[in-house]
């Protein structure tokens, strides 16, 4: 069944877009598709940094189409008064190899042997660079984990703790949905949602090195793991 999105010029429909990508990468599956891209042209301008995760997802989408395209079909989305993007509408990289082009003509009265300008170059990099991290985003499984963070006594500012939770960012690492928990005495435990990318995101070392740690610390007594699933 296809995602609906509706009135994203509205700040309504940003926050329905924003809510929808709380824990998600892309629009539908786990890659960048033809279904980013409707929505992403649906959007008349970048989207305020008020809707955090719209902006990740827009600001990522942004960087695949300068540097490398996106080809991936899919599952269907459809955003009112948009139509879906199509097989020849799909963005692909403005970059241009300069010596591939001469190689297909040898007719054309082009140096072959010239030198690459310092923007093909870096150009060049990008793409190798972006082809690699896709393929290890494709190689790399997901999990949902759930958190117990708890708090030094029933006077810690629990609004302040989990900002201070939410401030740890780090690359697929995406905080999710999260509700305070009454453990007893008049102190409130946190639980908290959380998605990683398993080859980029240990959570012993999430928990140790920053929720465990200063200046999180401030706030955080401790943290426990109450469930972990492969997504």
């Amino acid at each position: 069944m296809a995602v609906a999105f509706y009135d994203l010029g509205s700040a309504s429909g940003l926050k329905k877009l924003d809510e929808y990508l709380l824990t998600r990468s892309y629009i539908t599956g786990y890659q960048a598709s033809k279904d980013d891209i409707t929505v992403h042209a649906a959007l008349q301008k970048p989207p305020s940094s008020e809707f955090v995760n719209v902006s990740r997802w827009y600001n990522h989408i942004e960087a695949l189409l300068r540097i490398s395209g996106v080809s991936a079909e899919g599952c269907g989305v459809t955003v009112e008064g948009f139509a879906p993007i199509t097989g020849e509408a799909v963005a692909t990289p403005p970059a241009r190899d300069t010596k591939a082009a001469a190689a297909d003509d040898d007719d054309d009265d082009v140096d072959l042997f010239g030198e690459e300008t310092e923007e093909e170059k870096k150009a060049t990099e990008e793409r190798a660079a972006a082809v690699k991290a896709s393929a290890k985003k494709k190689e790399s499984g997901k999990s949902s984990v759930l958190l117990d963070v708890k708090p030094w006594d029933d006077e810690t500012d629990m609004k302040k703790l989990e900002e201070a939770v939410r401030s740890v960012q780090m690359e697929g690492l995406f905080w999710g949905a999260s509700k305070l928990v009454p453990v007893g005495y008049g102190i409130k435990k946190l639980q908290i949602m959380l998605t990683i990318v398993d080859d980029l995101v240990s959570v012993d070392t999430l928990i140790e090195d920053h929720l465990t740690a200063e200046p999180v610390n401030e706030y955080v007594q401790s943290c426990d793991i109450v469930a972990f699933n492969k997504i």
